[in-house]
């Protein structure tokens, strides 16, 4: 077969659900193969970079790497941004770019382009994937493959970028399908000295604690460390990428830390006197920029599969490196016979962090905020719409849904963490809501970052997908501008002057979606309740909210994690 045709069944034989693309002269060869094949869904977005967060969401949600394409040139340069998303939040990809035909590339010469939309992507996203290279012959397609399927799901998941010349994707493969199965690796590193060490520490410790981080979801090992906690007793905090790994209700769920953290979560992670940290990277928007004060005296036990990670920031860990899935369960089997003696030393602990809940609850950060209240406009919301997932862009809007979200089990929480792209959400809720079976997934974006991808409303729209979208709209670019407020004597540049957004609810029936505004805090129930009980399909919610309405708790830079705004001040100016 040829080479277009073998790619086509190649993701068949993986159980890709979806190929997300944007056309191009350099991928028709690719694109007519798959309709041919007609066993993989092709996905056709309007942007590349629509493409990439769709194909990153279906990564995330069936743990199959997720699949993009574009055609050479601006096509595949447009990807790049979502390839980054992928690989700084471990999400599993593989993206697959047409290129001009060998005899049109530049080569060596001193040039800057030969072929038409000829662009070295593979330069280009090598420091953005786990590897990235060109096909220059259809002999090496099998083992490309296998090699980035393999590579994308293996260690710290990621994305791998395959080029592919137009003149190799017609050439033959005689080969047949490979019957590979690609396996996540399952190595373990903890040793016994490192479990005796850790059960010491903790049966020590009066103030123990776990900080969960979405290295556990990339590990696919979500269920297993509900197990574990469930096993220990033990309070759990969670990071941003972490959101959905405990249920709202359980007991044992702390909130969220960092620097837009719960204020009550982010008191207890400066009091824990042990702390085991699984998954996490420890970096500045989780531990604020006071290492030393972060560390202390306490034993912090750090598990993650990138040794690099580890005595990075915060110096004096205890190191165990591991893949997560193996140490979950085996940190599962050792310390889940201390069960009792855990839950009985942590009593007075786990009433105390009960007691800061009650003392600062998330819906009285902005009690004096004109309108809706952002924080509660999230609990409601989150009360019994049956979501599949919550999909959320960046900015303030980010915060106040991982603030107070009420997750339910099985529930996913997606964002974009590390990159912080605006516009992930709307191309995201595709990619989840493609691999869904009808249940609603639920896009919260703010006005801003909606506008990043607004043109996916159209693919919503002809895929008739289950997703109600939430847009925040504050009328400005709420987290910069609050930035402004604190470091530029409120001078509004870019954020509120020089600024504007649509009416989305006309935006949104122009794309034929229904459409509805809510202003008032007494109309959010009735509205909710339009938003839930909408015919199967896409629907808009336009939520309008205080241009001055900030994401509070916020860290205070340059103070530890207890020192948190508006109560405190920042000492200096945060750089990240």
């Amino acid at each position: 077969m040829k080479a277009s045709d073998y790619i086509a069944a190649y993701l068949a034989s993986k159980k890709v659900p979806a190929v997300f693309e944007l056309s191009g002269g350099m991928i028709t060869h690719l694109l007519d193969s798959l309709h041919t094949d007609a066993r993989t869904k092709i996905v056709s977005m309007h942007h590349e970079q629509g493409a990439a967060f769709a194909a990153e969401a279906a990564g995330r949600m069936t743990g199959i790497p997720g699949v993009a394409m574009a055609t050479s040139g601006p096509g595949a340069t447009n990807l790049l941004t979502g390839v980054g998303s992928c690989y700084f939040d471990s999400s599993p990809a593989v993206f697959i770019t047409g290129q001009v035909n060998l005899h049109e590339q530049k080569g060596a010469r001193a040039i800057r382009q030969l072929g038409f939309q000829e662009a070295n992507i593979v330069a280009m996203a090598q420091p953005l994937t786990k590897r990235a290279t060109m096909v220059r012959s259809a002999s090496e397609l099998p083992t490309i493959l296998d090699e980035a399927f393999t590579l994308a799901c293996s260690g710290r998941p990621g994305p791998v970028l395959i080029d592919i010349p137009m003149d190799v994707q017609r050439d033959p493969v005689n080969e047949a399908i490979r019957a590979s199965v690609s396996e996540r690796s399952s190595s373990a590193g903890l040793q016994a000295k490192d479990l005796n060490a850790l059960a010491d520490a903790l049966l020590c410790a009066k103030k123990p604690l776990i900080l969960a981080g979405g290295g556990i979801r990339a590990a696919l090992a979500g269920a297993s460390f509900r197990e574990l906690a469930d096993a220990l007793g033990i309070p759990v905090v969670h990071s941003l990428m972490g959101v959905d790994l405990l249920p709202y209700t359980h007991p044992l769920n702390v909130g969220m830390i960092g620097s837009y953290g719960n204020r009550w979560a982010n008191l207890s992670l400066h009091e824990a006197d042990c702390l085991l940290v699984l998954g996490s990277r420890l970096d500045v928007r989780q531990t604020g920029a006071q290492t030393a004060e972060f560390k202390g005296s306490r034993p912090i036990f750090h598990v993650d599969c990138e040794a690099g990670e580890m005595n990075n920031r915060i110096v004096g860990c205890h190191e165990i490196l591991s893949e997560l899935a193996p140490a979950i369960a085996a940190l599962r089997d050792f310390l889940g016979p201390l069960h009792d003696r855990l839950a009985a030393n942590t009593v007075e602990w786990r009433e105390s962090i009960n007691a800061q809940r009650a003392r600062w609850p998330d819906t009285a950060e902005l009690s004096g905020v004109e309108g809706i209240n952002p924080n509660l406009f999230m609990h409601q919301l989150s009360q019994g719409n049956g979501a599949f997932a919550y999909v959320v862009d960046v900015g303030q809007h980010q915060m106040w849904a991982a603030q107070s979200l009420e997750l339910q089990e099985n529930q996913r929480f997606l964002t974009s963490g590390g990159m912080g792209s605006m516009g992930f959400a709307l191309p995201a809720a595709v990619g989840a809501a493609v691999c869904t079976d009808g249940a609603p997934v639920v896009c919260i974006a703010g006005d801003g970052a909606f506008q990043c991808n607004i043109q996916e409303l159209q693919t919503i729209v002809r895929l008739g997908l289950n997703v109600k979208i939430v847009v925040i709209n504050n009328q400005c670019h709420g987290m910069v501008r609050q930035f402004q407020e604190s470091y530029f004597a409120g001078r509004y540049q870019s954020t509120m002057w020089g600024y504007s957004a649509p009416d989305f609810g006309k935006v949104a029936e122009a794309y034929g979606i229904p459409a509805r505004t809510v202003a008032s805090p007494c109309d959010v129930e009735g509205m909710l309740r339009w938003l839930n009980t909408e015919s199967v399909g896409p629907a808009l919610l336009q939520v309008m909210i205080s241009p001055n309405a900030n994401a509070y708790p916020k860290l205070a830079f340059g103070h530890g994690m207890s020192s948190m705004e508006p109560q405190i001040k920042p000492l200096d100016m945060e750089g990240t």
